[in-house]
């Protein structure tokens, strides 16, 4: 145990999740790790370094959630800043997405990031914590692709779960952000990076007119789990 905050990564294995712990960890936070990619995630945590923990989680699994703050909770302490940044596409034509491919993008991105709001947000009330959570939102929250609508309607339902959280939550001292990345440079990006018509549409609808790194998302996201932005909560900024 130290006094340094403890902060929990969700999706941490690569890109913007991995990113992210890299940012809080250089701003003195104690990091956890989580990813559903086991290997990956303990490979992170050891190129992190700081002490960093890796703890293997399907954040589409109630069950596996609850007992990753359970051991987080046991064998570490009580999680002050939590970013939920775990989430997956799953591209289809909208016409032949599948039921069950609908429900796992839900379950994930936005079912599994108000679980552990949820939980993460108990455990700072019960323990007179002021905390901080960070979702992971998207430009697609509100620029829609029909390819991707399960993703859509996941990120959409972010938005409106940030505000929500940051309505309730204030009693308790804790905050809730989102982040809306626009296209930035990871492996879910990968198609769009290889394909010059996609990439050009990409971007006609993109002000910077280049593709952003991880770490610019990570920045943005160590901003609003420090105290620097004490007086921000409910924002949902897109980044582009």
């Amino acid at each position: 145990m130290t006094d340094k905050p403890i902060a929990l990564v969700t999706g941490a294995a690569q890109g913007i999740g991995y990113a992210c712990a890299e940012a809080l960890a250089e701003d003195g936070a104690r990091l956890i790790l989580s990813d559903v990619n086991a290997d990956g995630v303990d490979q992170a945590a050891k190129r992190l370094g700081h002490g960093a923990v890796a703890i293997p989680c399907d954040m589409g699994d109630p069950d596996q959630i609850t007992a990753l703050f359970d051991r987080i909770e046991e064998e570490h302490g009580i999680v002050s800043i939590l970013v939920n940044n775990a989430g997956i596409a799953m591209p289809a034509d909208f016409l032949d997405t599948t039921p069950e491919q609908f429900q796992r993008v839900i379950d994930i991105n936005l079912t599994g990031t108000f679980l552990a709001s949820q939980r993460a947000a108990k455990g700072m009330m019960t323990h007179g914590i002021a905390g901080a959570i960070v979702n992971m939102s998207s430009i697609n929250a509100q620029v829609a692709i029909p390819s991707i609508a399960a993703y859509c309607a996941s990120k959409g339902g972010i938005m409106q779960l940030t505000k929500a959280a940051a309505l309730a939550l204030p009693p308790y001292n804790i905050r809730v952000n989102a982040v809306g990345p626009g296209s930035i440079d990871t492996a879910m990006m990968g198609g769009v990076n290889a394909n010059p018509a996609a990439m050009a549409k990409v971007m006609s609808r993109t002000p910077l007119q280049r593709v952003g790194a991880p770490r610019e998302i990570a920045d943005t996201v160590a901003f609003l789990a420090s105290r620097k932005a004490s007086y921000i909560t409910g924002g949902d900024d897109l980044c582009r």
